[in-house]
């Protein structure tokens, strides 16, 4: 079993930037892609972005392509989200995910994501 601890949301006016963090424990999170998440009111949940198990490859969905910077320490078994310039339409609770690799892959398929954390808000005042 995974578990997974979102941290650092919070309200932030429009273009600003904040930096959330997924902490794993119970498994070391190299063995998994992981995946950033969103889910905004009223709306399905969203790919964000992903990032292969070593770190060395990393996907965006194109509302955050530019904006937004996946990245992971696998030594503190911690995945970062650094989102700057951020719009009121990326107002969501975001979500950490981790999907189980054999290979070194991005995944970008929602189902493939077996464990999830609970969540952190994400607000961005316009």
């Amino acid at each position: 079993q995974v578990q997974l601890v979102e941290s650092g949301g919070g309200l932030v006016q429009a273009g600003g930037s904040l930096r959330l963090s997924c902490a794993g424990s119970g498994r070391t999170l190299s063995s998994y892609a992981m995946g950033w998440f969103r889910q905004a009111p009223g709306k399905e949940r969203e790919f964000v972005a992903t990032i292969t198990r070593s770190g060395g490859s990393t996907y965006y969905a194109d509302a955050v392509k530019g904006r937004f910077t996946i990245s992971r320490d696998n030594a503190k078994n911690t995945v970062y989200l650094q989102m700057n310039s951020l719009k009121p339409e990326d107002t969501a609770v975001y979500y950490c995910a981790a999907a189980p690799v054999s290979a070194v892959v991005v995944v970008t398929t929602t189902s493939r994501y077996v464990y999830w954390g609970q969540g952190t808000q994400v607000t961005v005042s316009s």
